[in-house]
């Protein structure tokens, strides 16, 4: 068994963009090691130069294809991209399937792309609960643009532009996207709207229709300083990623330079912010209910006491655990250095 590396060793060689170092604390981060998270503070301080783009849409959109097609167009300019592919969970392992993989396969070579695929593991909103942290790591490893693909499962995805400086929303002919998006929200979270396959002839349908559809909804626009382009792209044909690419452009100078993207990078910040206190509840009340629910729960058997009570004994516990916890949290765990 190789030594452990302490996360706060890593840092510097994922700053030197180290791929093992970069993978690393990725892993670390994704298995929510305590030991890490002060690695993960010093790396959020030195992070936010990258440019983070949000893609989602419903599943049959072909998202892990454009990505693809739009990170070799974004390599031709230089730049440098991370991938945060989120996929399900397999129902067996609990990891991630690696569809998306399989899609970027062409991509895997080159040295200036990263790739990473994460299981959702049960968290709602179509991101897995390290994604920003990923983002983070990637960032501080030089990547310039970083894309974050939501595992597409439908009507729940709205959060990726809590997490996005630009959210793309992938709509393809056929497949009844037009309704979907208005149920799910997505048409108003879009900065770009994306109509993928459209080398197929019943695409113009599906971008006049969307066009339509935020014509009737830029009276209550909430982007002032932004019109969101609907954007017709081929994978097949190469058709329209010039026009994407611009478009990206664009809206990085909007995020970046102007009084609404500042706003946004509040609420960024603030959704960060909250979601980080909730894994921290989550994870703490997780291991509070091992030692005490089974005597709590056979209390509320004989009715000795209500729910009520005994959640809220349920929940000081978990308090009083994660005080303990954080004063270990620098103790190294003992997992081989092959794994972390």
């Amino acid at each position: 068994m190789s030594r452990y590396v302490p996360s706060s060793e890593l840092v510097e060689r994922a700053a030197r963009g180290e791929v093992p170092a970069i993978g690393r604390l990725i892993s670390r981060a994704e298995a929510g090691m305590p030991e890490a998270r002060g690695a993960l503070a010093t790396i959020y301080r030195r992070a936010g130069r990258a440019h983070v783009i949000g893609l989602t849409g419903v599943p049959g959109s072909g998202k892990s294809t454009l990505v693809a097609a739009l990170t070799a167009r974004l390599r031709t300019q230089g730049l440098k991209v991370g991938i945060v592919a989120v996929d399900p969970s397999s129902p067996y392992s609990g990891g991630a399937i690696l569809g998306d993989r399989i899609r970027m396969s062409d991509l895997v070579n080159d040295p200036g792309v990263y790739i990473r695929s994460m299981a959702t593991r049960g968290a709602m909103g179509g991101l897995a609960r390290a994604t920003l942290d990923a983002v983070d790591i990637l960032d501080l490893g030089g990547f310039d643009t970083i894309i974050i693909e939501t595992v597409g499962v439908g009507q729940d995805e709205v959060e990726i532009a809590k997490a996005s400086h630009t959210t793309v929303v992938v709509s393809a002919p056929g497949l009844g996207d037009e309704i979907q998006a208005i149920k799910a929200g997505m048409l108003e979270i879009a900065d770009i709207h994306v109509v993928s396959k459209c080398d197929r002839s019943d695409a113009n349908r599906t971008l006049v229709d969307i066009k339509q559809m935020l014509t009737l909804g830029a009276a209550t626009s909430a982007k002032p300083e932004w019109q969101t382009p609907v954007v017709g792209v081929s994978s097949y044909t190469g058709e329209g990623f010039d026009a994407l690419t611009r478009a990206i452009d664009r809206h990085r100078d909007v995020a970046f330079g102007t009084a609404s993207g500042s706003r946004r990078q509040l609420a960024i910040a603030r959704f960060r912010l909250e979601k980080t206190a909730e894994n921290l509840l989550i994870e703490r009340f997780a291991k509070a209910a091992v030692t005490r629910a089974p005597a709590l729960a056979e209390r509320l058997r004989r009715r000795d006491a209500d729910p009520y009570s005994l959640a809220n004994e349920l929940l000081a516990a978990s308090f009083e655990r994660g005080s303990a916890h954080e004063r270990d949290h620098h103790r190294p765990p003992h997992f081989a250095e092959d794994h972390w």
